[in-house]
């Protein structure tokens, strides 16, 4: 075997229990001799002594029996101190009266406290040792492995070794394949280098030290030492560097065959599976992921956003396990009807709804316009419905004799507009899964997007593109626009827009038909949320429950064939053709929705002749800001328009009004609703007003009654601001919001857990938690009172924030406020921060003055610990409308302990 590692003196040593270490109860430490024997093929086997953490001690102090065992094994260079957590937890578990699951974590042969052996390890002989192991403890099934690194390879191969004995199989940042199209990580490659494989990783702690620095967060001194303690010195590190060189860096690796035997077995395990991520992982890239999850394809998925390689460090998988295990196997077997099911969808699964082209269909003879981009290069473009279906026809087709095949990823980075439209729509007509993550995402959001969507194809305009190519978005490049041939190579661009049209055109010319209708529960898209509260998540819809989308908004707001719409928000810009309307994008900048002005909407209005206006808060605040700019033609235009709706973030009474006055003849809505359900329910000004005149004392903002088939009911707030207990409709109660409906998403994107939280106790199959809290009032119309992760918890109770917020925008000289907490869950301190307007307004953060300290803590109706005033709330991106109070709370508390007075 390959090693180029250098001979190192005193290279054997017996196992051994390590020292006192934080988080490690050395209750859990035992040394097992292993004795020897002869492997099956005759091969001798010497004698050894493993050091491992075991549980099976303290349940049976607790007086438990385990369901089963958790086999966990490490990975390079760490040990079985990476799994205290998993130990931990399991046990509080037990003693919680949950289920009781016995956590076997053990050091590798030369690795951690384990015996040093002197000999190097394959990974034949990590898998049988572990065998051996595992044979010594007689531990008998149901068992689950858990394996990290190079150890989650090694518990696979144990896994597939033992069909009789495992029940389920947990995986963190590892991988079984190593493409030969791809070279292994850079990391690694530098490590494998014969001149610097001894000397990093035997000779120096450079490789030991490298793993611990690239945690996210980074490790703590003491526990980083204690990852460091069983490699003091060159003579405890051969494990280290034998790991290392037995990497099977090509077919020609002794330990190949090995790992591709492990491949192939793991690939026919039909128990269930979970895979677990820390997607800045430098060595165990997104590939490697892929990879496992198409040998898997029942397996769920976690990606920990912001977590890296030392995953069980980074994030909570603990937790997730748990969580995991016992929905799986409350009892150590799988529950019944909860088996991976591999089966593809058959025939009888034909999509019976009317699909999401239809309109186009049905209009593709009609020369009336069905798209117009007010913002297009020399001016105002019109696309007719003959046009855009051909379109689509010809791009559909194109795709096809390119080999973009059904479930294939497509990722837009294009402006919406008439390319934009046509591009969607011919993906999700050949059963293409589209992937919206629009630029308002801002750069570092849209990279982790995209990434973490893992597109199969990229088809952008320049901007996009560009991005693509310096940060590294995996998937085939397709350029809207052409390029001359360097641009094309820079940018890796295989083929433009026209081209495709072109190849689908003579594709279609030679008789060759468009694939059949993809079924309704086939995935057709994956939109992402706004990361206005965490990373933006990837949202999957299917064709079913897009269709369900497009027939609710039909339904609510009576939008068809004729209606002219002007769509500031993109996703209804989307959805125009799906409902036989108009659709015009005005002349705005997409990732800045308070750039739209009044003269913009007016021309928009005029252009296609729209009687529906939609448009985030953010673009109408604006839009009332230049009405001063209107002439009489553009007030004439907008007298036309029959409604008006706003969402994506509360509006307020005042600022529906002030857009009534520019739309006189406009029934204004704000619906609520989210990425995850676009529509649940809906209220007018009218119905506004009149909710603040029944119940003048609510707090919260109104967003009226459920939308057609949307059941609205709330998970009330415990004391310490989570929400507990039945769900209910009863009236006065506030907790979170819990919506079902026809078209509420599918699930999240490969985030098993917020898929799990995200339905916690919601029998119905399309309900969602919404991570808002609200209340019912006695008429059956829901109040928003902001974001679950915003409630304070104060020594005087619970509080919501957006009423606060409310009665302190009422103050004169306020604009918006936001409320933040300090301090403590349980002992919280809210904090006003407050935009200032007229003569208080200020050109840089402060404490606000005493008279307005005392205006605000009087209108407050809460304790308020401290006024801060700032020339401007922090805002999401996407919408420029929902303040950032987690950003406000962490800034407050900063500069309150006296930190600089910097802009939040």
């Amino acid at each position: 075997m390959r090693s180029g590692l250098p001979r190192v003196a005193a290279a054997t040593a017996p196992a051994t229990p390590p020292p006192p270490l934080p988080g490690l109860d050395p209750a859990w430490s035992r040394i097992v001799t292993v004795p020897a024997a002869a492997d099956p093929g005759g091969t001798a086997r010497p004698e050894r002594s493993w050091h491992l953490l075991d549980t099976a001690g303290s349940l049976a102090a607790l007086g438990v029996e385990p369901v089963g065992t958790l086999l966990c094994v490490h990975g390079n260079p760490t040990w079985s101190y990476l799994w205290r957590s998993v130990l931990r937890t399991s046990l509080d578990v037990a003693a919680a009266g949950g289920p009781a699951w016995r956590v076997v974590a053990v050091d590798q042969l030369d690795m951690g406290f384990s015996e040093r052996t002197g000999v190097q390890h394959g990974l034949a002989d990590r898998v049988r040792d572990l065998g051996a192991l595992t044979d010594e403890l007689e531990l008998s099934g149901p068992v689950v492995t858990l394996g990290h690194d190079w150890g989650g390879v090694v518990s696979l191969g144990w896994a597939v070794d033992h069909p009789d004995l495992v029940a389920a199989v947990t995986t963190c940042n590892t991988a079984v394949h190593q493409p030969d199209d791809a070279p292994i990580p850079a990391p690694l490659r530098l490590a494998l280098r014969p001149e610097l494989l001894g000397r990093a990783t035997v000779l120096t702690p450079a490789f030991l030290e490298t793993t611990l620095a690239i945690a996210h967060p980074r490790l703590d001194r003491a526990t980083a030492d204690a990852y460091r303690a069983p490699y003091r010195g060159a003579a405890r590190r051969g494990g280290v560097g034998g790991f290392v060189a037995d990497i099977p860096v090509d077919g020609d690796h002794p330990s190949a065959p090995e790992l591709d035997r492990i491949a192939a077995g793991v690939a026919a395990l039909e128990v269930p599976a979970l895979v677990m991520w820390g997607p800045r992982d430098p060595v165990f890239l997104e590939r490697y992921l892929d990879d496992l999850a198409e040998r898997l394809p029942h397996a769920d998925v976690h990606r920990f956003e912001g977590a890296g390689h030392l995953l069980p460090d980074d994030a909570d998988v603990a937790g997730t396990v748990v969580e995991w295990l016992g929905d799986h196997l409350p009892d150590g077997r799988v529950p019944a009807g909860a088996e991976p099911s591999l089966q593809a969808p058959t025939d009888d699964d034909a999509d019976v709804r009317r699909p999401l082209w239809a309109a186009l269909d049905e209009l593709r003879d009609s020369d009336e316009a069905a798209l117009v981009e007010m913002a297009a290069a020399g001016g105002p473009r019109t696309v007719s419905w003959r046009l855009l279906a051909r379109r689509v026809g010809e791009i559909a087709a194109g795709l096809v004799d390119l080999g973009v095949r059904a479930g294939d990823r497509v990722s837009l980075l294009v402006t919406p507009g008439a390319d934009l439209t046509a591009v969607l729509y011919a993906s999700v007509r050949i059963g293409a899964v589209v992937v919206v993550a629009d630029a308002g995402l801002g750069l570092r959001g849209l990279t982790r997007a995209v990434r973490g969507a893992r597109p199969d194809w990229i088809i952008g305009a320049l901007p996009g593109l560009g991005a693509a190519r310096a940060l590294g978005w995996p998937g085939r490049r397709i350029a809207t626009v052409s390029l001359p041939a360097p641009a094309r190579r820079a940018l890796r661009v295989e083929h433009t827009l026209v081209e495709v049209a072109r190849r689908g055109a003579q594709r279609l010319a030679r008789g060759t038909a468009l694939p059949g209708a993809p079924s309704s529960d086939a995935p057709a898209a994956v939109l992402f949320t706004s990361g206005s509260t965490g990373p933006a998540k990837g949202v999957v819809y299917t064709h079913g429950q897009l269709g369900a989308v497009r027939d609710t908004l039909a339904a609510q707001y009576d939008i068809g064939v004729g209606t002219g719409l002007v769509a500031g928000f993109a996703p209804f810009a989307l959805l125009g053709p799906a409902l036989g309307a108009r659709s015009v994008a005005p002349d705005m900048d997409v990732t800045a929705p308070r750039t739209l002005t009044a003269r913009a909407v007016a021309d928009s209005v005029t252009a296609a002749d729209a009687t529906v206006v939609f448009l985030s808060p953010a673009a109408v605040a604006n839009v009332v800001a230049t009405a001063g700019a209107l002439t009489a033609a553009d007030r004439a235009a907008l007298g036309r328009v029959r409604l008006f709706l706003s969402a994506g973030a509360p509006v307020s009474a005042e600022l529906l009004t002030a857009a009534t006055e520019l739309m006189p003849n406009a029934s204004a809505h704000t619906p609520y609703g989210m990425t995850e359900g676009l529509l649940m329910t809906d209220v007018d000004l009218d119905g506004v007003r009149a909710a603040a005149a029944d119940a003048p004392d609510e707090d919260g903002i109104c967003v009226g009654r459920p939308a057609t088939g949307v059941r609205v009911r709330i998970a009330p707030l415990d004391d310490s601001g989570e929400p507990s207990g039945a769900l209910t409709e009863d009236p006065g109660v506030t907790g979170e919001i819990v919506v079902a409906a026809p078209h509420v998403r599918e699930r999240y994107d490969r985030l098993w857990r917020q898929n799990r939280v995200s339905r916690l106790g919601v029998a119905d199959p399309r309900g969602h938690r919404t991570g808002d809290v609200g209340h019912l009032d006695s008429a059956g119309r829901l109040w928003v009172e902001g974001r679950l992760q915003h409630v304070l918890t104060t020594a005087d109770g619970v509080v919501t924030p957006v009423g606060p917020e409310q009665r302190i925008e009422r103050v004169p000289g306020v604009g918006r406020a936001g409320l933040a907490g300090i301090g403590p869950r349980g002992t919280q301190q809210a904090v006003a921060v407050v935009e200032t307007t007229g003569g208080r307004r200020t050109r840089r953060p402060t404490l606000a003055d005493p008279d307005l300290a005392r205006a605000v803590r009087a209108a407050a109706g809460i304790p308020v610990a401290a006024v801060l005033t700032v020339p401007e709330l922090p805002t999401d991106i996407r919408h420029n409308s929902k303040v950032d109070r987690a950003r406000l709370s962490r800034w407050a508390a900063s500069v309150l302990s006296g930190g600089r007075m910097v802009r939040p």
